[in-house]
């Protein structure tokens, strides 16, 4: 039996926080469910809450957040408390299930001490506060540490961490932003790289990246392990931060021979000094006579981007993933379905 032949659990609704306005309107249109109509208040000593103005009760709700989003003059804790009201209201209004979508992890790199003792763990602090707030379910995508998982409670709350590798594969092929190979970061990235490999048919290699710790964000080397001669390649990772890391491993893949040089992303955060570190990248390698291109997917929407960047939309994905979830399917099959997935002139399947 198809997901799309069983009868749903409950009736599917959507409700929005603002900052993911654009991604749950979509996805709901997609879904062809109804978009609840509810509100952010904000109170000028900066305190905040969420009221939600359409009977829930006894409702499927999945309940959007984007923690990242450029533009949005809130910082990422306030949107993530914001998501905590928001979940609150829907289980005090007694909606039947209760499920946050939230593409990018808020602390997802926080995941272990590396040896220092006197620090939080984000990652499993952020996974308490959305099942106390009332979460029975968290959809993230492509999660930096997928033993996230276990930081929930699994009789309060489940993490569903959907992959975009193989549909984010397939339309970096069909936009001719794949090489001959592809290429990871770093060692902690293998498994994921070697997944888009498989998928394409395409050579891997990899990166070693030696950070200094006494830094955030500071790459000090990368060290290519394979080789890349003559060739042009795809980086695989799972965000772009402030854009050192891509700098580095884009210098020593060049430094070894290869030719043309894709960064792909599904989170580009793109902080700080990011874009300006990239754009000086892209204008050195078209002064140099190569090529340099990233792609990110809308986990993280930027509006009024570069030509050199490309974004994959996800928002078919997520409808497919909830769908699913909606009808007791598989989650698994979702990411591997090819319905919905954009073709070249911006449609669907």
């Amino acid at each position: 039996m198809t997901a799309s032949s069983r009868s749903p659990r409950a009736p599917l609704k959507v409700l929005t926080c603002e900052a993911a306005r654009p991604m749950a309107q979509a996805v709901a249109a997609q879904l062809q469910a109804p978009l609840v109509h509810g509100k952010e208040v904000w109170f000028a000593s900066g305190e905040g809450k969420y009221v939600i103005e359409d009977n829930v009760r006894g409702d499927d709700l999945y309940i959007f957040q984007s923690p990242i989003a450029p533009g949005d003059p809130r910082s990422v804790y306030d949107r993530f408390v914001m998501l905590l009201h928001a979940i609150e209201a829907a289980a005090l209004s007694d909606a039947e299930y209760i499920t946050a979508v939230v593409p990018y992890y808020p602390g997802a790199r926080q995941d272990k001490r590396k040896g220092r003792t006197r620090e939080g763990i984000s990652a499993g602090l952020f996974a308490r506060f959305l099942q106390s707030a009332g979460a029975q379910r968290v959809v993230t995508v492509d999660i930096h540490n997928e033993t996230i998982g276990g930081m929930f409670d699994p009789d309060r709350c489940r993490l569903e961490n959907v992959s975009v590798a193989p549909r984010f594969a397939r339309w970096l092929k069909r936009h001719d932003l794949c090489g001959q190979t592809i290429a990871s970061p770093d060692l902690g990235g293998m498994e994921r790289a070697r997944e888009y490999a498989a998928t394409l048919s395409l050579d891997l290699v990899g990166l070693s990246k030696e950070r200094d710790y006494s830094s955030p964000n500071k790459v000090l080397r990368s060290t290519l392990i394979g080789s890349v001669e003559g060739k042009d390649v795809t980086v695989i990772d799972d965000m772009v931060d402030t854009g050192g890391s891509v700098v580095a491993a884009v210098d020593e893949l060049r430094r070894c021979g290869a030719r043309d040089v894709t960064v792909a992303c599904t989170h580009p955060v793109m902080s700080g000094p990011a874009w300006e570190r990239l754009g000086a990248l892209h204008d050195r390698a078209q002064a140099e006579g190569w090529r340099f291109r990233l792609a990110g997917t809308s986990a993280v929407h930027h509006v009024h981007t570069p030509g050199w960047y490309h974004e994959y939309p996800i928002e078919a994905l997520m409808s497919l993933v909830i769908d699913h979830i909606n009808r007791r399917g598989s989650v698994t099959g979702a990411q591997q379905s090819e319905d919905g997935e954009p073709d070249l002139n911006g449609g669907a399947r």
